[in-house]
């Protein structure tokens, strides 16, 4: 309550308040000191007295209003009502509670304390809480009401204030109360209630109250001695020797009898100020009792919040435990997982130490006996006598050539490599953990299926036999989706089948068939189910295949060059490259350049799975089938079988034709042109990918995007 006894100019206790016409009340003090006086403009002013221009600020920073009053406030000082002069330009100040004042300037000389108690008739008040102007009439400010009712209020709220001490304190003087028993009806201070009246024992069922000088304190132990005298009652503001009789309606003010006879309410609508009295007590009443419930309202609203403050920090330690858990739980199983990993990294180590030695063992005790039969034989050879060692130089031959036969070829070559054929991708995972995120929180927006995907259409292409699509979701849209599904068809009108999962917006669908056409859709989802599919997208696949060859499956001893189109070989035994595509579908053909050939090697063509053995000629394992061709004549060969030997080979130039018709499930090749033996292998079914073996005495170059031959010249017979 202490809020509305103050003043809004000063800040402290309202002393004689007066009430303005917007209702708002100051003190009497503080109304002599805002006030404003607005003399007319004339024309012999000093230029630096000249009023602004209309629209400036008034004081307490409102517009100018009722009266004139703001539009010269700028450059004219404050004065009594008797101060026909013009004083110095005085800066504004702030009172405690921010309202902008001026302070009331000299008074001159001559003038009375009583003279400046009110303003003069060309003065104006601005209310400093809703800024409204009012003039004020020849009467000054004690044309105002005096509000007693709430300078009654603000009397015994001070003599209760100064009344509420302890009273069992020691001090002089006694400390101010802090609670009021109701059971005892004494005023303890906080020192004083600790120590005479604890919590605990008989007192543990007393009410302690906030003391009377405080909102919601007890009213009887706020009741002061008034003195005894009773309260004047007020008189009319205009007739000074009548009192209050008459209730008028039309200004909502209460008027003497005076007032209706003489006054200016002699025409307006008046009631019995009893009756008038009594019904806005009533309805003040009424519209209390309304504030009370949503005050009722507020306090429950204010314990539920308080009670949802300490859930959020219950909650709050709660998920961090929760959440510490699991990030312990993932690193655990992470430092598990690197353990395993070090023990395969640490097995397959001491593999290749124990291949390495043996191998150091092995030929160690080669170059020993070969040493030792070397020194032997130059020591038979010194000696002069031709019949000793011709009895015992056959033998020796035969030891010398064996020992030779021993080392055979890769015999002087590692069987292991120094590398580690080990690869850790981490990358998913590491996108997992920065992906890693709390899902969806509850929404009181209800959530809903998301809508339809758009296909983003500029951003889906085909290459080869790969094809790329991506979408996006509408603008505006709200509901959350959690990932997405895109589903393809079989490339022949079959039915749709789901072919990723997953959040991102774009996919690549690699090994599809070459010259086929393929139907795309997709749809969101989230945790209210799948919406509705896209449109469908068609993709047409490649006819031909453009491809290189693949540096990430050949042997480490292919020498790749020219684009990846360019392959030799660093090691004079056979090593396999495949192509970057795969065929499992239609009719393609390819064909390799022979740019170099030297000391009559033997290459081979032709096609394999993708886990073919890359370190001996290809065809020699069930993985792959090939021709391999010298200068004079060719070969297939497939699980190390040599059939179908054919006349003609190769040299620097050749051009090699690989034709793969997976509709006929036949493979055949061609030398120049010209078809090499007949169609090389039947029944071939699967996914195949082309392939080349050559040693470092070959060179060739893969050409690709080749149409299908449709006339080719008659094949040359095999030889028998």
């Amino acid at each position: 309550m202490e809020e509305e006894l103050k003043c809004p100019v000063c800040g402290s206790l309202f002393r004689e308040p007066i009430i303005l016409p917007c209702s708002h009340n100051v003190c009497l003090p503080c109304a002599r000191t805002i006030a404003v006086q607005t003399p007319e403009r004339e024309p012999h002013l000093p230029a630096l007295l000249q009023p602004r221009a209309a629209g400036a600020a008034g004081p307490g920073g409102a517009e100018a209003g009722g009266g004139g009053g703001g539009e010269h406030a700028d450059k004219l000082s404050l004065h009594s009502e008797s101060d026909s002069g013009y004083g110095s330009y005085t800066p504004s100040l702030k009172s405690p509670n921010g309202v902008r004042v001026l302070p009331l300037g000299p008074a001159p000389a001559g003038s009375s304390s009583s003279s400046s108690s009110s303003a003069g008739p060309n003065s104006s008040l601005t209310c400093p809480q809703c800024h409204r102007s009012a003039s004020l009439d020849p009467r000054g400010l004690r044309g105002f009401p005096r509000n007693r009712l709430l300078e009654a209020i603000v009397q015994r709220y001070q003599q209760g204030r100064a009344a509420a001490k302890c009273q069992l304190c020691d001090r002089s003087p006694p400390e101010a109360a802090a609670v009021a028993c109701e059971q005892c009806e004494v005023l303890y201070c906080a020192a004083c209630q600790l120590k005479c009246h604890p919590a605990r024992g008989p007192f543990a069922k007393h009410r302690l109250l906030p003391p009377p000088s405080l909102p919601g304190g007890p009213a009887k132990a706020a009741a002061p001695a008034a003195g005894g005298a009773p309260r004047k009652l007020p008189t009319c503001a205009d007739h000074e020797l009548e009192n209050y009789s008459m209730y008028c309606v039309s200004c909502a003010a209460p008027v003497c009898y005076q007032c209706l006879e003489e006054g200016k309410h002699g025409q307006h609508e008046v009631k019995a100020l009893g009756a008038m009295w009594k019904q806005h007590k009533t309805q003040l009443s009424q519209a209390l009792n309304g504030v009370s419930d949503k005050a009722k309202e507020a306090k429950e609203f204010l314990v539920q919040l308080k009670n949802i403050l300490q859930q959020i920090q219950e909650n709050g330690l709660d998920y961090e435990a929760c959440l510490v858990a699991q990030c312990d739980a993932l690193v655990d199983a992470l430092t598990r997982q690197k353990a395993k990993l070090l023990t395969k990294v640490t097995k397959e180590r001491e593999h290749k130490l124990k291949v390495v030695w043996d191998q150091i063992n092995h030929c160690t005790l080669k170059l020993r006996q070969s040493t030792g039969l070397m020194e032997y034989c130059l020591e038979v050879i010194k000696e002069n006598d031709p019949s000793g060692f011709l009895q015992i130089s056959d033998a020796l031959i035969k030891r010398v050539q064996v020992s030779q036969e021993q080392w055979v070829k890769g015999a002087l070559e590692p069987k292991v490599s120094a590398e580690f054929d080990l690869t850790l991708d981490s990358e998913p995972l590491l996108q997992s953990i920065h992906q890693l995120d709390f899902i969806q929180m509850k929404c009181r927006v209800p959530i809903t299926v998301p809508p339809v995907p758009l296909l983003q259409l500029e951003k889906c292409c085909t290459r080869n036999n790969s094809v790329t699509l991506a979408w996006r979701m509408p603008p505006f849209t709200h509901n959350p989706v959690e990932g997405y599904i895109l589903e393809l068809d079989d490339g022949d009108g079959g039915q749709f089948r789901e072919v990723y999962v997953g959040k991102e917006t774009l996919c690549t669908i690699d090994g599809l068939h070459f010259n086929s056409t393929y139907n795309a859709r997709v749809k969101a989802f989230n945790s209210s189910g799948v919406g509705p599919y896209s449109k469908t997208v068609v993709l047409q696949t490649s006819d031909v295949a453009w491809f290189t060859f693949d540096p990430s499956s050949a042997h480490r001893d292919i020498v790749l060059s020219n684009d990846n189109q360019t392959a030799t070989c660093s090691s004079y035994d056979d090593r396999v490259v495949l192509g970057t595509a795969a065929f499992s579908k239609g009719v393609h053909y390819w064909e390799l350049h022979v740019d170099r050939y030297d000391n009559h090697p033997d290459p081979a063509f032709g096609i394999a799975r993708i886990n073919v053995v890359k370190d001996m000629m290809l065809g020699k394992d069930d993985k792959a089938w090939a021709m391999y061709v010298d200068n004079n004549r060719s070969w297939f060969m497939h699980c190390n079988s040599h059939t179908s030997r054919t006349e003609g080979g190769v040299s620097k130039g050749a051009t090699v034709g690989v034709l793969l018709d997976l509709n006929k499930h036949n493979l055949t090749f061609y030398i120049n042109g010209q078809q090499q033996g007949p169609p090389a292998f039947e029944n071939v079914e699967g996914v195949f990918m082309p392939a080349l073996s050559l040693n470092r005495n070959v060179q060739v170059t893969l050409h690709t995007g080749l149409e299908v031959p449709q006339s080719v010249r008659q094949p040359k017979l095999p030889s028998n």
